[in-house]
């Protein structure tokens, strides 16, 4: 890198601070709705606070805001470094970071409001998919843009992971959004039946699969290897992890759909793949982990390599939970139930939140010009308070969702069921309120992360005023 040419830092701190913004945000909706299943009165018999509209508000706002924001800033991070030039377009990411946030915004709106089509992951109507589109274009533009004028002969397997997650997920995205409008809030899907619920499931597994696998795994191969400051334990083993997870990926969506009206041989191939996919994922699991070899002392000190490390954990362990329950007779329990919630927050929190947050802690030093975070005691206390949280969170979903199995599936004698609904209801009661402990001492934990990225993005004060005001 010369010293005439500058890395483009102003929209890489725009998403790192609105990653934090819109993670609080997330996280207090979903402490609200898991309220909500404890004490149903909490609506206030207001519409556009009922679960049914706010719960996609969560998804949304965890998944596309948080998650999305870090993503983008992460990967506009990493591209400039491993490539050594700054970003192709400061304009075309500029509109990037405004494009995102509108769509946040908007969805933050219409969901509340109803406006919806139905569709897990990609509730968001028309007008705001086409948005979508054009701002994913242009980050497309950016990232590859920024990849061909690299002045470095190799491209790091990091970019890889960003660019198939950039590509998977415009392809993903347009296919499941194909529909008819019928006005500005309403429109009907081009597919119908059970080639409607293939498209969206074919979509919605590989949301989690491309935007909350793949994305995740270009910072993991990045920020640990820079945190533990040692090489990636296996480039090969790298390389193999990238093609087995993106061929193999694609595949796996029928496992949704176990049990429905979609032919037997397309839940059957979900769930071959599904197993397969175990694979790759423990290869990239285990070469994250090993990383650490010679490094492990720093554990003990470093709390951002804590939440790195962690996160390996949950994704190795999400990861295999979810191959287990692709199989159709563990499927046949668990489907319906809170374990599959469980499960799925396994892999948000423990993963993708556990591996963002360590990125954010990384990334905010150097964005304000700082040598470390405002308080390390508190990076330290967030993470013991997040950790507590997801294993409250994760524990009481399995143990309910395997209780939620069993008194389904009982019969009496005479064939009948034994257990009415609401006396399944009312034996997750007690879940409920563990899952609600968990997540609030989850968004805790995000509110001294907010905290402490406020107080490092503060500006130093002078000397003098340092010392009048300690006078004072």
């Amino acid at each position: 890198m010369s010293a005439t040419t500058a890395y483009n830092e102003k929209v890489v701190r725009q998403f790192a601070v609105m990653t934090v913004v819109w993670g609080v945000v997330g996280m207090l909706v979903g402490v609200i709705i898991a309220a909500q299943l404890i004490w149903p009165a909490l609506n206030f018999d207001v519409p556009w606070l009922s679960y049914g509209r706010l719960r996609p508000l969560h998804t949304n706002a965890v998944i596309f805001a948080f998650g999305g924001c870090a993503l983008i800033a992460t990967s506009y991070w990493v591209v400039q470094r491993t490539c050594q030039v700054p970003l192709i377009s400061n304009k075309a990411a500029a509109f990037t970071f405004w494009g995102w946030q509108l769509v946040i915004v908007l969805a933050a709106i219409t969901l509340p409001l109803g406006i919806t089509q139905g569709k897990e992951y990609a509730e968001l109507e028309w007008p705001i998919a086409v948005l979508i589109t054009a701002v994913w274009l242009t980050y497309a533009y950016v990232f590859f843009g920024t990849i061909a004028k690299r002045k470095t002969k190799h491209i790091y397997v990091a970019n890889w992971f960003y660019g198939a997650f950039i590509i998977a997920v415009a392809l993903l995205h347009v296919v499941n959004n194909l529909a008819i409008p019928v006005g500005w809030t309403h429109s009907y899907p081009v597919y119908a039946g059970a080639v409607d619920a293939m498209a969206q499931w074919w979509y919605g597994h590989n949301a989690v699969g491309f935007f909350l696998t793949a994305g995740f795994l270009g910072m993991m191969y990045y920020f640990v290897p820079k945190q533990a400051e040692r090489p990636i334990y296996s480039y090969r083993l790298s390389v193999v992890h990238f093609w087995a997870l993106i061929s193999i990926y694609m595949w796996a969506g029928p496992h949704h759909l176990h049990y429905t009206a979609l032919p037997e041989w397309a839940q059957s191939l979900g769930m071959v793949f599904s197993l397969i996919l175990l694979a790759p994922s423990w290869g990239g699991m285990i070469n994250g982990i090993m990383t650490l070899s010679g490094a492990w002392h720093k554990l003990r000190t470093d709390p951002i390599l804590k939440f790195l490390v962690v996160s390996l954990s949950f994704y190795g362990m999400a990861t295999f939970e979810g191959s287990m329950m692709s199989i159709k007779t563990v499927n046949a329990l668990s489907h319906y139930t809170e374990w599959t919630i469980g499960h799925v927050h396994a892999g948000a929190l423990g993963w993708v939140a556990f591996i963002t947050f360590g990125a954010i802690y990384f990334l905010i030093p150097p964005l304000y010009g700082k040598k470390q975070m405002h308080s390390v005691k508190l990076i330290e206390a967030h993470f013991w308070i997040a950790t507590l949280g997801v294993v409250l969170y994760i524990a009481s979903m399995w143990i309910a969702g395997v209780m939620q199995g069993l008194m389904w599936r009982a019969v009496n004698d005479d064939g009948t069921l034994t257990y009415t609904f609401i006396e399944v209801l009312s034996a997750t009661y007690p879940y409920y309120i563990v899952r609600l402990v968990g997540g609030i001492l989850f968004f805790v934990g995000m509110l001294m992360m907010a905290y402490n990225v406020w107080r490092t993005a503060l500006p130093e004060q002078e000397p003098v005023a340092k010392a009048a005001a300690q006078a004072a």
